[in-house]
């Protein structure tokens, strides 16, 4: 009898619960008699032996349906090496729970730090296949993430949203979009949404441009502007501060999020009122998009197909239009950032809107 693992780990998004179903659903049509463990919690429930036997009517009508059915975790790769606090080693728990329940391969679904972990399971010897989920769309090795063009979605309607009170008011109003490390989300929603300002982490900004790029619009007659600010924005001073120095001038750092410093300085560099909306956490949840659940569907139905013909270590990718395996060696630890140089950089700025730089 096959029996498979699912974990859904990190940040949930749009999008989980289809892959899954996509997984589940092409597995059941070749063992129609399989076991699926829905390991609860991400890696917690596999260090610590949760799960729950899963059949195929689970995986029913769950394709719109937002979450995770499995629950997930955060449980950062950097402390796996890290006895817990009662002193277990939770790799060597994962491997035994691995081998405890006979299973024939773990299918993982996460971002970044999921997939270091996956990558150290597979060094360890259990059989993995893994598949993309992010909103931030930063995983190497794949043009699209699951979950992103939902983010994106959502992200671009508040964007929408703001536009009418922003003119009625003739204010400035910053929308700040997800992405710590990575400015996709904000990249693709502040086109979307038409922000005259696009602020991510991988083009640090000068405020006094940003301050000129308003003065212009005034100028022109516009009585409003709007920034898309990703949470990660940095400014040109603070990139070339090192690790340790940024971290502290952080800490005394009286502003909740980089929207609300810019903000500040924008008044008072301009004396134009200044509004922030944070999307938040809404950027996450809902109904996966159509296109989410496409690609979800495909990207599940591809992972099986792994899982059947034994192709262990890999990650279920989308490039160029088609899923292909990527070695998941090559994909743990890289980051796709935003390619400063890139032509979708290029384009934007010939429409106009500004970096900051």
């Amino acid at each position: 009898m096959k029996r498979v693992g699912f974990l859904t780990s990190g940040g949930d998004c749009q999008g989980l619960n289809a892959t899954m179903r996509g997984v589940a659903k092409t597995l059941f049509q070749k063992y129609p008699d399989m076991e699926i463990y829905g390991i609860l919690e991400g890696y917690k429930g596999l260090i610590y032996g949760n799960y729950r036997l899963l059949k195929s009517r689970d995986f029913s009508g769950i394709l719109t349906e937002g979450g995770t059915i499995i629950g997930t975790s955060r449980t950062p790769f950097k402390y796996m090496r890290m006895p817990d606090e009662n002193g277990l080693d939770k790799v060597e728990a994962m491997k035994s729970n691995y081998k405890k329940w006979g299973l024939d391969c773990l299918v993982i679904l996460g971002g970044n730090g999921t997939h270091k972990t996956a990558n150290l399971l597979r060094e360890e010897g259990c059989n993995v296949v893994t598949l993309p989920k992010t909103i931030d769309n930063d995983i190497w090795g794949t043009d699209m993430t699951f979950g992103f063009q939902s983010a994106v979605d959502i992200a671009t309607n508040a964007i929408d949203c703001i536009h009418t009170t922003a003119a009625s008011h003739g204010r400035v109003f910053i929308v700040e979009v997800m992405g710590h490390k990575v400015g996709w989300l904000t990249l693709h929603a502040g086109i979307a949404g038409g922000a005259d300002i696009i602020l991510i982490p991988e083009i640090p900004y000068d405020i006094n441009v940003v301050v000129d790029a308003l003065d212009k619009r005034a100028k022109e007659g516009k009585n409003f502007s709007i920034l898309a600010v990703a949470e990660g924005a940095i400014s040109k001073e603070d990139a070339e501060l090192s690790k340790k120095e940024l971290k502290a001038k952080r800490k005394k750092n009286p502003f909740p999020s980089i929207s609300y410093q810019i903000g500040q300085e924008i008044q008072e560099k301009t004396g134009q009122e200044v509004r922030i909306t944070v999307p938040g956490h809404t950027q996450r949840g809902g109904q996966p998009c159509p296109y989410d659940r496409v690609i979800s569907s495909r990207l599940g139905s591809a992972a099986a197909r792994m899982v059947i013909e034994e192709k262990y270590g890999y990650m279920a990718a989308l490039r160029d239009g088609e899923v292909v395996p990527v070695p998941l060696e090559e994909v743990a630890g890289k980051l796709k950032m935003v390619d400063p140089d890139s032509a979708i950089i290029q384009e934007v700025k010939g429409l106009g809107i500004s970096f900051g730089i």
